[in-house]
């Protein structure tokens, strides 16, 4: 720290953020026909909220490709990964066709997060989903998915309200002893948002569930058992505001965060 508590430059980790996609479209007024990369920006201040650095990783593949640069490059340079929400996951990433079309997911974008995190556990850097990013690492490690809650769990809780969005709130159950309850205190309650129509159906060989839904027992987080840390939640840290009561989510960034650090000192 500097003598203004700051952290200094050197101090402060690099943490890479996955980007979301807008694919190129011809009839887009503005970038007419090109492929955008995007982070959405409190995705990027939850992660920059105890002083480190957010870097949104592009893909170094596609059309226009112009360098040698792949996605080790980045897992090799930046200290730890957060793999963010967004786009459905296509069901041929688990093997299974699509219910309906407007399920069909976004199959570039899980080609590229799959490289992400398969290079970043190689690097044995912390990777952390959120939302999406639980879904996609659960498939990445042969898990599979509800496509879409509401129609193959007509039982279930409502998980997106398209219009409440990240105001719709449901309660948490953690599983006692978890790493997660250790990192939260001991608790075993939350309260948390729910913004996704798609969920965890077949775990991930090698993977717990660390939280669920107490009222249908749909997955809220998972945890790797592997050597390195993998990690995700299902309901976004980044939108939680205090005036909800909803879970106080720094001491999960704080856990990943001092894993970053000890895979960079370990480097």
């Amino acid at each position: 720290m500097n003598a203004s508590g700051s952290k200094s430059l050197s101090q402060r980790l690099k943490i890479g953020v996955s980007a979301c996609f807008f694919h190129a479209d011809a009839t887009r007024p503005i970038f007419t026909g090109k492929t955008l990369h995007y982070v959405e920006e409190s995705m990027a201040h939850w992660v920059m909220s105890q002083g480190d650095l957010a870097v949104m990783v592009p893909s170094p593949t596609g059309r226009t490709r112009r360098s040698d640069v792949d996605f080790m490059h980045f897992a090799q340079w930046l200290d730890a990964l957060v793999l963010m929400g967004g786009s459905d996951v296509w069901p041929g990433s688990y093997g299974e066709t699509p219910l309906q079309e407007r399920w069909s997911g976004d199959r570039v974008r899980d080609e590229y997060d799959q490289a992400l995190v398969r290079a970043f556990v190689e690097a044995g850097k912390p990777v952390l989903g959120v939302c999406r990013g639980l879904q996609l690492i659960n498939v990445a490690y042969g898990g599979s998915l509800y496509q879409d809650i509401p129609t193959q769990r007509p039982d279930a809780l409502v998980h997106r309200d398209a219009q409440a969005y990240d105001n719709n709130l449901h309660p948490l159950a953690i599983e006692a002893g978890s790493r997660l309850s250790q990192v939260l205190g001991g608790r075993t309650e939350a309260l948390v948002n729910s913004v996704h129509h798609q969920g965890i159906k077949d775990l991930a060989p090698g993977f717990e569930v660390e939280a669920h839904c107490p009222h249908d027992r749909i997955v809220e987080a998972i945890r790797w058992r592997g050597p390195s840390y993998l990690a995700a939640v299902q309901w976004h840290p980044e939108f939680h505001r205090p005036e909800q009561g909803t879970l106080d989510d720094a001491p999960i960034l704080a856990d990943f965060l001092a894993h970053a650090a000890k895979a960079r000192a370990a480097s």
